[in-house]
């Protein structure tokens, strides 16, 4: 039971940190914070992806190429361009190195106010520090764990963040449903998402990326959304007008 609510918990952790502050805040701009709340959040989000830290700065380009390239040979990850999953997964790796480490040209449209914490960044970027994560975890099944089946989940621990990426760029421009016509094939994966907070919603995003709240329908709900709709009444952020034609 304590590896299972430690999975959970991981899953569910680096999973707001990406949706809130990497996609929602870096990436899109939904809202604003302070320089001491970004910063908080940057240790956030190093603390709960811990191996699979990710760049809130090349995050937040890739996915704005995402947008404006989707479904293009341009989209740094679109089912289109790749036979599977796991090449798609290698190709956006590649193209989020390349970014991180300055060895592409990004225009400046891509990088307006995304936030940037640079030393931080390759602090968390180490190997050293990776390992050290990867470890940390293997210590957590061998006290805790009681069957050995347990030890299959390990290794999804290891790679979390990119693999809830990659749950959105594959199986949510192939399967789902649509409410929106746009010109790409994202799709809303799940019509109540209790697996990726709102990320599920993609379709809906696709139409309205400006929009915090990813659910539309009665039933879509973000619980993500929420949480911002309460960090904002507590002035950790502040929520920007939607415009008119999101």
């Amino acid at each position: 039971m304590v590896i299972l609510l430690f999975f959970v918990a991981h899953w569910y952790l680096s999973l707001f940190s990406q949706t809130f502050f990497h996609h929602r805040y870096a990436a899109h701009q939904m809202f604003t914070m302070s320089r001491f709340w970004e910063k908080v959040f940057f240790v956030f989000s190093f603390v709960a992806q811990g191996s699979s830290y990710l760049s809130p700065y090349a995050y937040g380009i890739l996915h704005r190429m995402h947008h404006s390239y989707a479904d293009t040979d341009k989209d740094p990850h679109s089912p289109k361009y790749d036979s599977n999953l796991f090449t798609m997964m290698w190709r956006t790796k590649t193209i989020y190195s390349n970014i991180f480490y300055g060895r592409t040209q990004v225009e400046d449209r891509f990088k307006r106010g995304v936030p940037q914490w640079t030393s931080f960044d390759k602090f968390a970027d180490r190997w050293a520090i990776r390992i050290f994560w990867g470890l940390c975890y293997v210590a957590f099944y061998y006290f805790f764990a009681t069957h050995w089946w347990m030890y299959f989940l390990l290794p999804l621990h290891f790679i979390i963040g990119p693999i809830h990426g990659a749950i959105i760029n594959w199986f949510a421009h192939k399967y789902g449903y649509v409410n929106f016509k746009v010109g790409d094939t994202s799709k809303n994966l799940l019509p109540v998402d209790f697996l990726m907070l709102g990320e599920s919603y993609h379709n809906n995003h696709h139409k309205n990326g400006h929009r915090p709240n990813f659910g539309v329908r009665w039933f879509e709900l973000d619980p993500v959304y929420a949480v911002i709709v309460v960090f904002n009444l507590l002035h950790i952020i502040k929520l920007k007008p939607v415009p008119a034609n999101s």
